[in-house]
């Protein structure tokens, strides 16, 4: 009994010794490295992840050739013409509109949106 009570206290004691062993190392070891912050997204961005996220198999950019924000008549023009689109996303204050769809719109009246819109496809970018 008493060799048993032994070999209990050196392997308790041998245990402590490893703790104690691991403490020191710990503080050896470099902090960690603050984590990295992310660059604010912008407004595009955004709304750019928000379609991409919906993983719609094309995603088209439309603004106005003038460059001011699409109107009431523009984003009918684009419901029209585009009705394939699943969804819309205005965007950049109102001067750019992002489409997220799984037609592809070159098969529809893209050319009829190019006549009127500066058309820029972000699929796969």
């Amino acid at each position: 009994m008493k060799n048993v009570c032994l070999i209990l206290l050196v392997l308790l004691l041998a245990g402590c010794g490893s703790k104690d062993q691991t403490v020191g190392n710990s503080t050896q070891l470099p902090s960690p490295a603050p984590p990295a912050q992310s660059t604010p997204q912008t407004d595009f961005e955004r709304d750019l992840q928000f379609i991409r996220n919906g993983q719609f198999a094309y995603v088209w950019i439309f603004s106005r050739k003038d460059g001011k924000p699409l109107d009431a008549a523009d984003s009918n023009f684009l419901r029209t013409n585009a009705p394939q689109v699943v969804d819309w996303v205005k965007t950049d204050e109102g001067r750019k509109v992002i489409a997220g769809t799984n037609f592809n719109l070159e098969e529809g009246n893209l050319s009829a949106l190019r006549k009127r819109f500066v058309v820029e496809d972000y699929t796969g970018k």
